[in-house]
């Protein structure tokens, strides 16, 4: 019988080290909602622009020497990717990307900028997995899933043990609530197991919200058919994983879905009272807070997860009023 690695909270506290040792921490931001300090961890910030380096790099240097030779295949709309990429260029590893042909360009470009090679397909009627495994077994190289794997729940976890030191230094609560982004779930399944004391709350676009309808179901259920277009990319996971299902189903984690409208307004929020960028599946954490649709208290942690926006379509937004 083959024993499935799980993901552990040792795990994330070694990754965090690795990390630390090469990257600094993403800045913490502090506004008051109703009188209560509200705080943003902005993963925005990174080197790629989204969280995804964390568990890359916990993943990547996890592999041995034969292992780093034959290289790697990971497949992601951009954001993933571009971690996969950087962690490869930095540790010599080769890497080839899957990428939607319907990937936003600046993504595509920084990936292909990192040294990866990117192999295009259609998002509509071919299967990712399918090609990734493919290439993969073909080459010899290791598959590193965009969130179905325990080394990439570590090190996404990682977040969290930085903004709770962050917390403590600046004389706040410790995390109590947590809203993130999901798309497969590895960053919200990362950051419960990082912070088992606070409680998630996984937030989706409306139509992709697959995790909140397992989550309340008890078992995974799938997008529906025909899913509505979303500005979310990152967050067009079909079908949640077994592994990160089932760390926040345990964790009794809660689900919100928000509106495209809600998304744009919390990009235009986060630009105008953060002065950040953040893109669509970035902003659905801050969407839902600003929507109403999690309550503050103390010790509230809002992810802004990635600010990897396109040019065209975030001048849109912050020229729109709705």
């Amino acid at each position: 019988m083959t024993i499935v690695r799980q993901p552990t909270r040792a795990g994330v506290r070694d990754a965090a080290a690795k990390i630390a040792a090469i990257l600094p921490q993403t800045p913490i931001f502090i506004t008051e909602f109703r009188g209560i300090p509200v705080v943003f961890k902005a993963e925005s910030l990174q080197p790629v622009g989204a969280f995804k380096i964390r568990g890359a790099w916990h993943r990547l240097t996890a592999l041995d020497d034969a292992a780093r030779e034959r290289g790697v295949v990971a497949f992601s709309s951009g954001n993933h990717a571009q971690g996969v990429a950087w962690a490869a260029r930095r540790l010599g590893i080769p890497a080839v990307i899957v990428m939607p042909s319907d990937a936003p360009r600046t993504k595509l470009e920084a990936t292909l900028a990192m040294g990866a090679e990117v192999v295009r397909y259609d998002r509509a009627t071919e299967s990712r997995e399918k090609i990734a495994a493919h290439l993969a077994h073909a080459r010899g190289a290791v598959l590193v899933p965009s969130f179905d794997d325990p080394w990439v729940i570590e090190g996404q976890g990682t977040a969290g043990i930085e903004a709770m030191s962050q917390m403590i230094e600046a004389k706040l609560p410790d995390p109590a609530r947590v809203i993130v982004p999901c798309g497969g779930g590895g960053l919200a399944a990362g950051l419960a197991i990082a912070l088992p004391e606070a409680e998630m709350v996984v937030v989706e676009p409306e139509g992709w919200d697959d995790m909140r309808r397992s989550l309340e179901a008890g078992w995974i259920e799938p997008v529906g058919d025909n899913p509505p277009p979303t500005a979310c990319d990152a967050l067009q996971t079909k079908l949640v994983s077994p592994l990160t299902f089932d760390v926040l189903s345990r964790r009794g984690a809660l689900g919100v879905a928000v509106s495209e409208a809600e998304v744009r307004e919390a990009q235009r929020w986060a630009a105008a009272k953060l002065r950040l960028v953040v893109e669509p599946g970035g902003a659905v954490a801050l969407a839902a807070l600003l929507a109403g649709k999690v309550a503050v208290e103390p010790g509230l942690l809002v992810i802004l997860s990635g600010g990897n926006a396109d040019p065209d379509a975030y001048a849109r937004v912050l020229g729109s009023k709705d």
